[in-house]
């Protein structure tokens, strides 16, 4: 037993390690990290597996989907300090998992302080008691078992708020339950891009968020689940959009049964680059007849000449792959419209002087006319969408 808790925490400080290494860490984000066994989480991973810096999938349904996953800690750590707690802060978690992250939030605010987190999936919800009985916060931390749309009204108001799946809007019951003082953190449908937002609220009652972190968090269940965002074209080759209703898979199919041209964007860059970097640009300014997606291989599967996974632009008659692989290359199939409009939006994005993520501004409100904060940017593109409870706005700002 004492060989196993060495072990285990030769790896717990091999990953703390990690996480230093690339600045994600504050002093009391470190001392969570250390004092929380990851392992107590996923019993049924080995030591090993338990501390790498991945999301570990921890339930799926009876097709394979992902219901859910243990989020990668370096994630986490992103996503807490954007929560900025405060020993004795009072705070909701909505998507319990493994109980993971609720537990190092447990360690962040101390004693005096209260961590509710509230999960739809009973069995979850029942295993997670169990891996917090194990780390011994069973009787500190609350697991509500519950649909999480709705928040948790009886131990509100809240100092912070996390959300630990993907959303297309914030529910009034989360905005109503947060303190004015409070911060929100949830992973937000923005197009086709996910962002983890920081959201405070302003003095007209709407939310604005100014730092934001490219995520990719499985969508919400439940009430505030949407429609799809995922199809499959063949037997391997998947394809996600917020739009992707609109997208008619057998032309897809045709079109990519067709040549194939390889170009090249002379960007090579990886996932991460991209998203920090281009990706958001491109999102909010996709042009008209295009349809910006991400693609995947399914299960390490190839076709139609390519393998892996990046982004796509799709048009009537064209479309363009690019792949997260480094070296800048694009797959072009049918005419060269998709790729002409890519060159001209990486040239738009190098015109501005190569704006990343972090110019990237978001506001919620009940208002569609409302304008309460105003890029600082003269004549910034905004992108207006129509969300169930609100209008959301997003824009970068480009000065």
């Amino acid at each position: 037993m004492a060989e196993l808790r060495d072990k285990a925490l030769q790896f717990r400080l091999a990953l703390v390690e990690r996480l230093r290494e690339q600045n994600l860490l504050d002093a009391p984000l470190e001392a969570a990290f250390k004092a929380i066994p990851r392992h107590l989480f996923l019993p049924g991973e080995t030591i090993e597996r338990a501390y790498t810096d991945e999301a570990i999938v921890i339930k799926r349904d009876a097709d394979g989907t992902i219901l859910s996953s243990s989020s990668q800690p370096s994630m986490m750590a992103l996503m807490l300090r954007q929560l900025r707690l405060r020993e004795g802060d009072n705070v909701l978690e909505i998507g319990t998992g493994s109980g993971y992250n609720a537990a190092i939030m447990q360690h962040l605010i101390g004693e005096s302080g209260t961590v509710t987190s509230v999960e739809l999936d009973p069995q979850l919800a029942q295993q997670a008691e169990v891996n917090l009985q194990r780390a011994r916060l069973s009787a500190i931390v609350n697991v509500v078992q519950a649909d999480g749309a709705m928040g948790y009204a009886p131990r509100a108001s809240y100092d912070g708020i996390i959300c630990t799946t993907a959303m297309r809007d914030v529910p009034v019951a989360w905005q109503r339950q947060l303190k004015t003082s409070g911060v929100l953190v949830v992973p937000l449908w923005v197009a086709t891009m996910q962002v983890s937002t920081a959201f405070t609220l302003q003095g007209d009652g709407s939310l604005y968020s100014r730092h934001n972190i490219p995520c990719g968090f499985i969508p919400a269940r439940g009430m505030a689940a949407g429609a799809r965002t995922s199809v499959r074209v063949g037997s391997s080759l998947l394809l996600s959009s917020l739009e992707i209703a609109k997208l008619d898979s057998t032309r897809v199919q045709l079109l990519l049964n067709e040549d194939m041209e390889t170009s090249n964007i002379g960007m090579p860059l990886d996932s991460a680059s991209y998203w920090r970097s281009f990706l958001p640009f491109l999102v909010l300014n996709v042009p008209e007849g295009c349809m910006f997606v991400l693609y995947q291989f399914i299960d390490g599967h190839q076709g139609y000449g390519m393998e892996g996974g990046g982004f796509a632009l799709i048009a009537p008659g064209s479309a363009s792959f690019v792949p997260y692989d480094g070296d800048g290359r694009v797959h072009v199939f049918g005419s060269a419209d998709t790729y002409i409009a890519l060159r001209t939006a990486l040239d738009s994005w190098e015109e501005h002087g190569k704006p990343g993520v972090d110019r990237l501004r978001l506001l919620l409100t009940d208002q569609p006319d409302s304008s309460s904060i105003q890029p600082n940017t003269p004549n910034a593109q905004v992108k207006v969408y129509s969300r169930q409870y609100h209008t959301l706005r997003v824009w970068m700002d480009l000065a």
